[in-house]
């Protein structure tokens, strides 16, 4: 039944997300690992293993199950979201008659609001932060001014290459999620250090990738790389508890809104598929407007 440390029944579904969907490796390993975790459970409980005779009340009795082991609602979701995939492949290929997912109501949850950096403390880390003056320094702080000033996703960054930098129209090319592409625009400072960057990385280390970041032993970046870089120094300016590369994305997106940016444009910028994906970003400036108005106006109760 095993294929890879998952059952073979997913194989073909896996394949089509890796290969046709292109997926990022992160999403794939947590649909391998969140339809496993189901399969496992409704073979454990109801011998049955044919996911043509998997009904509803058996998908019921596993969403208890996780919200019984303390499962929160957001991830009970990205659980269900992957099933649904799944069961939708099946349905498209004739493998399933009904899908039983459509009798399934996802749990509620409530939206979690975006961590951010908030403005001065990002202009400080910019503008004041100073960091050893190496390859590997200059290395992290263009990660953190890339991530910041484009809002590209951490697997978009290692894969940025050198020819995606269009210097005259001042854009850099991005290749997102779904392996669809889109345009982002850069400031001509920015470009000025991307250049430098190139220069010195030409001269220090030897590497023939088509990467525009590079380690210090002239290798592709890989994730963690990235994290503890931005981690390191997000600490320098900010005592928030998260300080990973997607704080930077949010951002980004946060900064723009509330400096009255559109929110279709944003959209793209950052590559969402829908509109409601981008619309979490308003909740921060309805916050910011709470506050002015709490400590402005006369009646607001303060």
């Amino acid at each position: 039944m095993w294929k890879n440390q998952y059952p073979a029944i997913l194989a073909p579904f896996i394949d089509y997300v890796k290969f046709e969907k292109r997926y990022s490796g992160h999403t794939v390993i947590a649909y391998q690992n969140d339809l496993t975790e189901f399969l496992l459970f409704i073979k454990e409980k109801y011998e049955e293993t044919e996911p043509a005779r998997i009904s509803a009340p058996m998908i019921r009795s596993w969403l208890v199950s996780l919200r019984n082991d303390n499962i929160q609602p957001r991830s009970i979701n990205r659980k269900l979201s992957a099933l649904r995939s799944w069961y939708k492949f099946l349905l498209k290929n004739k493998k399933i008659e009904a899908n039983p997912l459509q009798k399934i109501n996802p749990p509620k949850s409530g939206k979690r609001l975006p961590v951010f950096v908030e403005r001065i403390p990002m202009d400080r880390l910019l503008h004041q932060i100073e960091l050893p003056d190496t390859f590997e320094g200059h290395t992290q702080r263009l990660i953190v001014e890339l991530l910041y000033a484009t809002g590209i996703r951490r697997s978009e960054l290692i894969n940025l290459k050198i020819m995606d930098i269009d210097h005259s129209a001042g854009t850099i090319k991005v290749l997102g999620k779904g392996s669809k592409e889109r345009i982002i625009p850069i400031s001509t400072e920015l470009l000025g250090k991307m250049d430098a960057y190139q220069a010195e990385k030409d001269q220090m280390v030897s590497s023939d990738l088509p990467f525009l970041l590079v380690t210090g032993k002239g290798k592709k970046l890989y994730p963690e790389f990235v994290y503890r870089s931005v981690k390191k120094m997000l600490g320098l300016v900010t005592t928030l508890e998260k300080k990973s590369p997607h704080v930077l994305r949010h951002t980004f997106a946060t900064h723009l809104v509330n400096n009255g940016a559109d929110l279709n444009a944003v959209k793209e910028l950052l590559g969402h598929a829908n509109l409601s994906a981008t619309q979490i970003y308003t909740h921060n400036t309805i916050e910011q407007l709470k506050s002015v108005y709490e400590q402005a106006h006369p009646h607001s109760g303060k």
